[in-house]
């Protein structure tokens, strides 16, 4: 419901605007506020659970969230609207991360991969089926649908977090850490603003890149105020010098972003170079979903027979491959073999992403989970929320290196960025050449060879 809701509104923008009497460009503002929110508030959320207790904090976010959707719906003007997709975004940054919490602290490591694999596949499905399913709601219901039906969701999801979710608090919290929160969250929100705003098509990029440098420069600050406190920053310095935490944070990250960018740019070369139409391009993402969720049933079985080392390695290679083979679609591709591809494609990086979430926890004491968790939450976000932007930039300079205007991309502006991307996509293969061969062996079940054990 929650990751949905950041990409869901994209093909509706244009009803919208007519409703709110605004150009469907100003209702960006709409989907931009929630992901600023969400980029600022998520860091908190391990601190705020361990305050006030897992189940008081996530049931408060599904009420929040709930509530402001039915407000979204009911929204008459943009800046009511506004106001609610803010509000609905501190809703959304307590609940995910909170959730993924709960499941950490109860779910024993030999069944981490397991439980992780079924909570995490809604954050690659969140970004293939919002746009066609935000299409069908718009075309044969009305945009306020959208929203409205969290009302059940959000109502049935708080029953059983009252029903069935344990109240954990920790005994002693540490003060809150507000300087690195502040300075953090206009990092986040900086980086996130100033990447939508390089990647429109409005022209503009010296005030975008002032904001990208300040907050970079934020960011930088934020770390070092950090280091003067470590027992108590939003940043966990401790968890970091695992290799199995920091490659889900730095490589990772790069994946993240990559796969973030293939739903955005092939419904555009689906509609600007094929001439579908925008429900049928969005149709095709679907064979994405089916792939995410064909794998499932095998990430257990291959991690125990190779291990977290060799898999996401192998698998990585294979996703960017597949990545880069869509840089092959053409007008005369056969729909059959897009599907296929795009199958494929979304089976295996169903896989890495899982491997990659799992194996940052593998390593993680008990008394550390809830930083630890934070902090990864707010990275996952950021690389989330920065794919499209990237995936627009990328496309803005491909064509401008070939001399035209991005406003009208070609075939092969698409072609060439989606190649680009599926080099980013190689960050977690690059990042585990240093990861032992035993690395999460507890959490994957992989009985590692003599000889592995010693190279």
């Amino acid at each position: 419901m929650e990751l949905l809701d950041g990409t869901i509104i994209a093909t509706a923008l244009p009803q919208m605007a007519r409703s709110f009497h605004v150009g469907a460009v100003n209702l960006n503002i709409g989907m931009t506020a929630y992901l600023l929110t969400l980029a600022v508030f998520i860091p908190i959320s391990g601190w705020v659970a361990d305050r006030f207790g897992s189940r008081s904090v996530f049931a408060t976010a599904i009420g929040i969230f709930t509530l402001a959707s039915v407000l979204c719906g009911a929204s008459s003007t943009l800046h009511q609207f506004i106001v609610m997709r803010i509000l609905q975004g501190i809703g959304g940054a307590m609940m995910v991360p909170v959730g993924r919490l709960i499941v950490l602290r109860t779910a024993p490591k030999e069944k981490l991969t397991q439980a992780l694999a079924y909570i995490t596949w809604p954050a690659l499905s969140a970004l293939v089926i919002g746009p066609p399913l935000g299409g069908f709601i718009t075309t044969y219901a009305s945009w306020h649908w959208i929203f409205f039906l969290n009302l059940p969701v959000g109502i049935v999801a708080l029953v059983l977090t009252l029903l069935w979710i344990e109240n954990f608090r920790e005994d002693e919290v540490h003060p809150f850490d507000w300087m690195t929160f502040l300075l953090g969250g206009f990092a986040s929100a900086g980086t996130v603003y100033a990447m939508e705003s390089l990647g429109s098509e409005d022209g503009q990029w010296q005030i975008p890149a002032a904001i990208l440098a300040l907050s970079q420069l934020s960011g930088v600050v934020a770390v070092l105020v950090a280091r003067r406190h470590p027992a108590r920053s939003l940043i966990d310095f401790e968890s970091l010098k695992l290799k199995t935490y920091s490659l889900s944070i730095y490589g990772a990250s790069a994946f993240r972003v990559a796969v973030g960018v293939l739903p955005f740019l092939l419904p555009l070369m689906f509609q600007i170079a094929f001439g579908l139409s925008a429900f049928k391009s969005g149709l095709y993402l679907l064979a994405l979903f089916a792939g995410d969720l064909s794998m499932k049933a095998l990430i257990i079985p291959t991690l125990r027979r190779f291990g977290f080392r060799r898999v996401i390695m192998v698998n990585g290679v294979i996703t960017a491959a597949s990545i880069a083979v869509c840089a092959t679609f053409s007008p005369a591709t056969p729909p059959a073999l897009i599907v296929a591809i795009l199958f494929f494609h979304g089976g295996f990086r169903s896989m890495e992403f899982t491997c990659t979430t799992t194996l940052a926890y593998a390593d993680i004491p008990p008394e550390r989970i809830s930083r630890a968790n934070g902090f990864l939450s707010a990275i996952m976000q950021l690389g989330s929320g920065m794919g499209i932007a990237v995936g627009a930039i990328t496309l803005r300079l491909v064509a401008h290196a070939r001399g035209h205007s991005a406003v009208a991309p070609q075939l092969h502006d698409f072609q060439l960025a989606i190649l680009i991307i599926a080099v980013l996509a190689l960050g977690p293969v690059i990042d585990s050449i240093g990861l032992p061969h035993n690395a999460g062996a507890s959490t994957s079940g992989h009985v590692h060879s003599e000889f592995e054990l010693a190279h």
